[in-house]
């Protein structure tokens, strides 16, 4: 006899990228930002008085939500904000989901979509992508799913879907399932998907200051989507589940747009030069709109270099799983954390010959 849910016993738990104990190692492994957040962060955190500590935060991270607001052009009352977008997630999936209502998703993606449908029984559908990694719409729509999630850029793969592709598929799937677009990394990419909050009734759209606003360690997520939406999710929501250092420095990080957008643009420009550099040691990269690559590796091998990095301190992410098992997602660094990359896959590439 079991103390746990039989699903539980026979799940897998998601598996997060490695996190090394010392400073040495160049982390490149689970898509950081590799740029410092902006000064006005640590100077809102310093700002945080012992009565505020104290204190419960403000349930609804109302500072947050208002500068939000101001910031893409909604009301307050259409944001909501959560620790860390993965909370975001399992609010959604728990809204929306159980044992007759299934989560949609097109493969290969973020692979605690099906961890977190699990833990509530719910069934999953994943349609495979074609081969040029355009959405599945059709095939997304016949299925029986009430909520479907797209990351976009796609992780793993970085690869993006055109914004009007995602409004055919909540077109076709209106009045029967939410559209969750989730944009962990459409700060680096080419377009994004806010515009059909307003066009879509049925659209939510996903942010973190994880990876674009350098916050990976805060844990803070937001959503945008219509008020009906934000007040349902309000109902899964747990209470003060942001705390008061967080909303300040989340709050301050947004509004320094001009900041983060700076490192965005390093990233991009960094990017654009490593690709061409793997591609040139005989790796296959995936066109990327993301802050990371993910490239079928060459001989010796995926497993070979990825061991052969971290025998350098080097941390990039591979997967053993069918279908990623030769390839490696390689986070983009700086200019010097990327040629200290390049050089050390060189030196693996030449001893394995």
């Amino acid at each position: 006899m079991s103390y746990f849910c039989e699903r539980i016993e026979r799940m897998s738990a998601y598996v997060p990228g490695e996190q090394p104990e010392t400073s040495d190692v160049i982390k490149i492994n689970t898509n950081e930002n590799p740029y410092p957040p902006s000064p006005a962060v640590m100077a809102a955190i310093h700002a945080v008085r012992e009565e505020h500590l104290r204190r419960y935060p403000n349930p609804t991270s109302k500072p947050f939500r208002c500068a939000a607001a101001k910031q893409f052009g909604v009301t307050p009352d259409m944001v909501i904000c959560s620790n860390g977008m993965d909370e975001l997630l399992r609010m959604l999936i728990q809204a929306c989901c159980d044992a007759t209502r299934p989560l949609g998703y097109a493969t290969p993606t973020y692979t605690l979509y099906s961890v977190l449908a699990e833990t509530i029984g719910a069934p999953t559908r994943g349609v495979p992508f074609p081969a040029d990694y355009s959405l599945p719409i059709d095939a997304l729509a016949a299925t029986d799913a009430r909520l479907f999630l797209i990351v976009n850029p796609n992780s793993p793969t970085g690869t993006f879907v055109p914004i009007e592709d995602i409004a055919k598929l909540a077109k076709k799937v209106q009045g029967r399932a939410i559209v969750g677009v989730d944009e962990a990394y459409a700060n680096f990419a080419k377009d994004n998907a806010l515009r059909l909050v307003n066009q879509c009734q049925n659209v939510i759209v996903l942010r973190t200051l994880s990876k674009g606003y350098s916050l990976a360690g805060l844990r803070f997520g937001f959503a945008i989507a219509s008020e009906p939406i934000i007040a349902m999710l309000n109902k899964v929501r747990d209470s003060y589940n942001l705390d008061a250092l967080a909303i300040a420095a989340a709050t301050a990080a947004l509004t320094d747009h001009a900041y983060a957008q700076a490192t965005w643009q390093k990233v991009i420009d960094e990017r654009d030069k490593l690709v061409p550099q793997l591609r040139k040691m005989g790796f296959a990269a995936i066109p990327s709109q993301s802050n990371f690559i993910l490239a079928t590796a060459p001989n010796p091998g995926a497993d070979v270099i990825y061991h052969g990095l971290k025998d350098r301190n080097i941390l990039v992410r591979w997967w053993s799983t069918p279908g990623l098992s030769d390839k490696l997602r390689i986070t983009v660094g700086t200019a010097e954390q990327n040629t200290k990359l390049v050089n050390a896959i060189a030196a693996i590439i030449a001893a394995g010959r």
